[in-house]
């Protein structure tokens, strides 16, 4: 009896043991999940409590997307005007850049003997009276007879270096071999002929110096570049 008495008294405290140390395990997770509790709560109560000025301070330094959207949208803007300004400006210096070419509507040509009889030469003036700058290109393309239809030869020596541009109210020249001089059974009169400038449109009908025009030689005829002045040298053939 004794012994069933011992027994049952050291399963007794065993099982209090145990039941106390399960207690302790739960009340140590209830503290621990209590407490979490408690600091969730309590970071949630500071949050609602916080003054307009410290929750826009925390917007700030957490990076507000609103803000973000904000200065993305001002400083794109400003970037699309910049480059819209410098992207005309860039188009009007192209336009202002470009000169058209002279056309026979531009200039008013006009012809004169160069030097003394017999007449070998003339010179061809054009005057620029568009009002605009404007562009003689190459060489006159000069036919004299209607026998003839091909233009009349350039002579590449003559060719200025840089394009020539005539302001308004400028002249550029072109000096023009008729023939070699002389009496020729090969030269033929001639008192006006056709004018077409290159790159430009129209044709022009200059009158030819002196009350007996002009003989020419298609076999000896020539013509020089337009220049902004007759150059000797480049222009003697």
């Amino acid at each position: 009896m004794s012994t069933i008495r011992n027994r049952t008294a050291l399963l007794g405290a065993t099982t209090t043991a145990m039941l106390a140390l399960a207690l302790t395990a739960c009340s140590e997770d209830g503290s621990g999940t209590r407490s979490s509790g408690q600091d969730a709560g309590g970071s949630q109560q500071s949050a609602s409590s916080a003054t307009p000025a410290q929750k826009a301070g925390n917007a700030k330094a957490s990076g507000n997307p609103g803000g973000s959207a904000a200065g993305n949208s001002t400083g794109s803007g400003s970037g699309s005007d910049t480059a819209s300004e410098s992207g005309s400006g860039s188009d009007g210096g192209s336009a202002a850049g470009s000169t058209p070419a002279c056309t026979t509507k531009d200039v008013t040509i006009s012809a004169a003997n160069q030097g003394g009889p017999p007449y070998t030469h003339i010179v061809l003036t054009a005057k620029n009276i568009s009002g605009h700058r404007c562009g003689m290109n190459g060489f006159p393309e000069i036919q004299f007879l209607e026998s003839h239809r091909e233009n009349v030869p350039a002579v590449a020596k003559s060719k200025p270096a840089a394009a020539v541009v005539l302001s308004p109210g400028a002249p550029a020249y072109a000096l023009v071999k008729l023939s070699d001089g002389g009496t020729d059974e090969e030269n033929e009169p001639v008192t006006a002929f056709s004018v077409t400038l290159q790159g430009g449109d129209g044709l022009a009908v200059v009158k030819a110096p002196g009350a007996a025009g002009i003989a020419v030689d298609p076999a000896k005829w020539a013509t020089g570049y337009w220049t902004e002045e007759l150059r000797n040298g480049a222009d003697d053939f």
